[in-house]
Parts: C-alpha cells; sequence; structure tokens
C-alpha cells in the first residue's frame, strides 16, 4: 500500500505547474495534500478513479487539506473536535480496516513567533486528538508538520535556531508525540542521513542549493512498525516549495 503526502502550496497553481502528471507518476492508494488554498470545485481536479474529502478553511484561499483515495474508507472526520482549531481546514482523519490516516497541516508558529504560544496549544491538543484515535486502531500520521525535528532535518541549524519551525519549543512537541507511541518513518529507515529535506524557500536560490527543511512526515502508531516497507522524500519533483513524501506499508 502506498501512500504519499505533498504541500501544494495552492492547488491551483500547482495544477498549472504539472501536478496531475505526478499524481499519476506516483499512483498512491492514498494522495494527502495541504495548503490546497481552494474549496472543492474551484479547480478541475478530474480523478475518477479517486474518492475524494476536502477540508477548507473559512479564511477564503488560506490553508486546507484534501486527500484522495482509492477505496471508499469506513468514515471521514473533520478537524480534532476543537472549535478553537477547527476553522482552518487543517486536519483530515479517514479511517480504514486497519488504521486511522490523519492528514495535518500544522499551524506556523509565522515571523517574530508571533502564534507560537496558539501553536503550543494546537499541538497538545492534536497530540491528544492522536493518542485517542490509537487506543481504536493504529495511527498513519502525514503532512506538513512545520517543523524540523533534529538538526540533521535542516541545512543550517545553528542560524534558524528558535525561528519559526526549529524552535526548542516546537523541536520538543515532536519530541512529546515521538514519545507517546509514535515512530517518525523517514528517520526509522534513515536515522543518520543528511541533505533529504522537503522544503526550500523560494530566497537566495534555496532549492538549487539544496538549502532545505525536512517538514513533511509520514509519522506512525510504534505497532505499525512491522508493516514499514519504505519511506521516501521525492526531491526531484517540483511544482511547490515542498516536495511529495511517500510511504509504503506491506
Amino acid at each position: 500500500m502506498k501512500l504519499v503526502s505533498w504541500n501544494v502550496n495552492g492547488l491551483r497553481a500547482c495544477l498549472k505547474k504539472g501536478f496531475l502528471d505526478v499524481f499519476a507518476q506516483l499512483d498512491a492508494d492514498y494522495f494527502c495534500l495541504q495548503e490546497t488554498k481552494m474549496e472543492r470545485g474551484q479547480a478541475e481536479v478530474d480523478l475518477p478513479d479517486y474518492e475524494e474529502y476536502w477540508n477548507s478553511a473559512e479564511k477564503k484561499g488560506y490553508s486546507g487539506t484534501a486527500i484522495f483515495c482509492k477505496e471508499k474508507p469506513l468514515s471521514v472526520a473533520y478537524g480534532i473536535g476543537h472549535s478553537a482549531h477547527d476553522k482552518e481546514g487543517r486536519v483530515i482523519t479517514l479511517e480504514t480496516n486497519d488504521f486511522y490516516l490523519v492528514n495535518c497541516y500544522t499551524p506556523n508558529a509565522q515571523r517574530e513567533l508571533l502564534r507560537l504560544p496558539y501553536r503550543m496549544e494546537w499541538e497538545d491538543a492534536f497530540r491528544a486528538y492522536l493518542q485517542e484515535l490509537d487506543r481504536h486502531k493504529p495511527v498513519v500520521l502525514c503532512g506538513d508538520l512545520n517543523v524540523a525535528h533534529q538538526e540533521i532535518d535542516l541545512k543550517n541549524p545553528k542560524t534558524n535556531r528558535m525561528n519559526a519551525g526549529f524552535t526548542d519549543e516546537e523541536r520538543g512537541k515532536m519530541t512529546q508525540l515521538l514519545s507517546a507511541g509514535f515512530t517518525d518513518t523517514f528517520r526509522f529507515f534513515y536515522p543518520d542521513r543528511t541533505e533529504a529535506y522537503s522544503w526550500w524557500s523560494y530566497m537566495r536560490q534555496a532549492r538549487a542549493r539544496n538549502a532545505g527543511w525536512r517538514i513533511d512526515y509520514f509519522i506512525v502508531s510504534d505497532r505499525l512498525q512491522e508493516r514499514l516497507h519504505s519511506s521516501e522524500i521525492y526531491m526531484e519533483i517540483p511544482g511547490s516549495d515542498h516536495c511529495p513524501v511517500a510511504l509504503e506499508l506491506r
């Protein structure tokens, strides 16, 4: 089973940059998008072989998530059940026979860390949501989680420390999540691999220099480790400031 996650930084723009070709090339059973910046029907996304589920932000042209899947899920949920956190279209959860698939676009702490206090509230509420799901079925979490967990997860850790996405607080929340019974699948396969990134700034030719960050993840309940087959980052695929990441389960 193949799952793909991609922050498309505006699906309407990405459609003009070859999204459908990438979608066909990767041929996933589940294809999860973040930062769609649209509502369903605002663009032609012709994928007749897939079920599709959308969660759009109340604010137009902002945030948003979507999932395309080959099989109809047992159930679908939008948000995490907290009104304070469910207005920006950030989470979709599908229930399958074997696990819950959670597609997430984590709030950014923003410049000068203006949204860091809210981010901390989000992290605690979201972790509690995942733990509750995990009590019933294993969880597969994917998405743009807006944090580089370790120093090897970004090109310039020293100069970026305490910038949004690499604060001690955000990294600590990721550590808490993983310590609560979850596995970062990429690090499961590649614990020491460097220069493997999923996001690059549009400034200063960052992508050409591979001055990036690994902030897009597949994270699974620890008890799914025996089903892990591969975890990949498709750094060569353009179309967004992020590239797709993938997980294969046995």
